[in-house]
């Protein structure tokens, strides 16, 4: 099987642990070596966050494990890079 090399997701989770807990928590699991969180949107009970994950071969299975014992829940999975290299996005006559 392809290795994982970016996951995006969207998830909810709520205030704490704060997005810092969160993120390292995600970084420490097997294959990941960064992760970038971005807060989208805050409201008084949860926080949606955007998680890039990247590395050379992403358990996400440990990922999405993780995120769930911190008590978030994944809302969306956006995008998914897999193989030897890591494709980027190109501009279509669509966009």
């Amino acid at each position: 099987m392809e290795p994982v090399r970016r996951l995006v997701v969207d998830l909810l989770k709520p205030h704490d642990p704060d997005i810092v807990t969160l993120t390292r928590h995600v970084a420490a699991c097997d294959g990941v070596s960064g992760v970038n969180a971005a807060l989208v949107e805050t409201d008084r009970e949860v926080q949606n966050l955007k998680l890039t994950i990247a590395g050379d071969d992403v358990d996400e299975t440990a990922v999405f494990g993780t995120i769930e014992e911190i008590g978030a829940t994944v809302h969306s999975v956006d995008q998914v890079v897999c193989g030897d290299v890591v494709v980027e996005e190109s501009a279509t006559p669509q966009d």
